[in-house]
């Protein structure tokens, strides 16, 4: 399985011009609708815009991610239109958005796609990358693009686990598609400039992805929380925190070092209610047949 296995021909359309957010917001939901991947728009446009309402998805350097999951969309989907000109999409650097990638999945998402989408996500922070989208002047040349990025990524790559990381890391978003690889993408990236190493953990929509090991946790100094809703963090107990939102990891990233290099976390101290509900369940249980 592969990133281009998920973006039909028919879901994609370049050099479009549509007025505003909204509106481009409506075109790729049109081309999913073309495409046979959505059985209703307006359930999809809702959810896509109950994302927008928590924090745009207009990134930095005119891309933006807009996202949904919800059960009128029949299959995991890429929708995506470029515009060279641009449009206001609230991003965070104040630019247009030219090149705009709606992520879709249904609500119950095989593992293998999910990682799938987290991986386009990722390779579209790479500038270069994505200008040569923008580009592109056939829905072929798009997906010859896709597939040899994803294949330099792939050769590229490294094992995750690290037990040397002196900083941690876990990211995670409300819908778990695209912000909490591209905060993780970002974190590992800043760190590479700042001559550090930093081991990720993301919270995604099928699960727990680069899970990070007790060894790890045991051995890191620092850890910072990128989340945008609840994680599990009692297991990080006595570690120096740093809490923000995953959109600060994702556009700020080196903000965060700064903040840990300043002392600015804090001692994380574990009470009952960090817990998971699993282990308190699984805790209630033993005291009860002990």
């Amino acid at each position: 399985m592969k990133i281009s296995d998920f973006i039909s021909k028919k879901s994609v359309a370049l050099n479009v011009h549509p007025s505003d957010k909204h509106e481009a917001i409506d075109m790729l939901i049109d081309l999913l609708m073309t495409a046979g991947a959505v059985k209703d728009k307006e359930v999809v446009r809702r959810d896509v815009l109950k994302r927008e309402a928590q924090g745009s998805t207009g990134l930095s350097n005119g891309l933006a991610t807009p996202h949904a999951q919800d059960s009128a969309i029949k299959k995991t989907s890429v929708s995506l239109i470029t515009v060279p000109e641009g449009v206001e999409f609230d991003s965070i650097d104040g630019k247009p958005a030219r090149l705009i990638v709606l992520f879709a999945a249904p609500m119950q998402s095989r593992d293998e796609e999910m990682t799938e989408m987290g991986r386009l996500a990722v390779i579209l922070m790479d500038n270069d990358f994505k200008e040569s989208l923008i580009k592109a002047q056939t829905v072929e040349e798009i997906l010859k693009l896709i597939d040899a990025k994803e294949e330099e990524r792939a050769k590229a790559e490294q094992p995750e686990v690290s037990e040397n990381s002196k900083i941690i890391a876990v990211t995670a978003c409300p819908t778990g598609i695209s912000s909490s690889f591209m905060a993780r993408e970002a974190l590992k990236n800043c760190a590479a400039k700042l001559g550090m190493n930093v081991r990720v953990e993301v919270h995604g929509a099928a699960g727990v992805y680069h899970a990070l090991t007790e060894e790890e946790i045991k051995n890191a100094d620092a850890v910072i929380i990128a989340a945008s809703k609840k994680v599990p963090i009692s297991r990080f107990d006595g570690k120096l925190m740093l809490t923000t939102a995953v959109g600060t990891a994702m556009n700020k990233p080196e903000q965060l070092f700064d903040r840990l290099k300043a002392g600015q976390g804090q001692i994380f101290h574990a009470t009952e209610d960090d817990e998971p509900f699993t282990s308190k369940l699984y805790k209630k249980i033993k005291s009860i047949f002990s």
